[in-house]
């Protein structure tokens, strides 16, 4: 007889890789939208399909999957995943991983004004290039692959204060 596994197991930092937390901003007509993109380099222990499989252990032990839609983080106070923004610094945080994320000034004044981020976590490891390639990253984040991939979550933005 065999189950599913509703347990969470913990996932090590070497089996993801390399995880890297990009922002951005969007223009919107009611004002930007600041992103963030999470995934893994596919560097991990067990390679790019190895990562794959922990980036979904780590979306499944932060109660978070690519098939929930749209989540409303403020509504799950339990869930662990946070974003805290102190000084102009912004750590995005998850069970055994703690991710810096260098921010523009724009997406800053950004996340002040509305007080979340929308936070993408895709289990598509980047295909390999430079980060520093805008144009790759764009089409990265971009592509439907990888948003199908992708927990989807409004992340509110916390500060020492919050705490």
């Amino acid at each position: 007889m065999t189950s599913n596994s509703t347990q969470t197991h913990p996932v090590r930092s070497a089996e993801v890789g390399t995880f890297v937390a990009m922002s951005w901003s969007r223009p919107t007509p009611q004002g930007a939208i600041p992103y963030i993109l999470a995934f893994s380099l596919g560097d991990g222990t067990d390679g790019p399909e190895g990562s794959s499989a922990a980036v979904e252990q780590l979306m499944h032990n932060c109660q978070l999957s690519p098939d929930d839609g749209l989540i409303d983080g403020s509504s799950r106070p339990s869930m662990p995943v946070g974003l805290l923004v102190v000084d102009g610094s912004v750590v995005l945080s998850m069970p055994q991983i703690n991710t810096p994320i260098v921010p523009s000034s724009q997406w800053l004044t950004d996340v002040a004004e509305r007080g979340y981020a929308c936070l993408l976590i895709t289990t598509r490891t980047w295909p390999g290039g430079e980060l520093a390639d805008t144009d790759k990253l764009a089409a990265f984040a971009n592509d439907e692959e990888t948003l199908n991939r992708s927990a989807k979550v409004l992340l509110p933005a916390r500060s020492l204060r919050d705490r």
